[in-house]
């Protein structure tokens, strides 16, 4: 399974799982941004993780927290 921008759910799982220790509700968005090209199977232009991009990444990784 490849992972791209548009999986935002599927990638705040992977978060969720990779870094438990984390509050997702601090997290700014440039570690974000870092730790979502650091996964193993995200392959997508890193150009496109734009702001928006990143909110809805943080929304989804703050629901599967809770």
């Amino acid at each position: 399974m490849t992972l791209k921008w548009i999986d935002v759910l599927e990638i705040a799982i992977q978060l969720a799982e990779s870094k438990p220790e984390v509050d997702p509700r601090y997290v700014n968005f440039v570690d974000l941004h870092s730790w979502v090209l650091a996964l193993p199977e995200f392959n997508d232009d890193p150009q496109h993780g734009g702001e928006k991009v990143l909110e809805a990444i943080q929304a989804a990784w703050i629901e599967e927290a809770d």
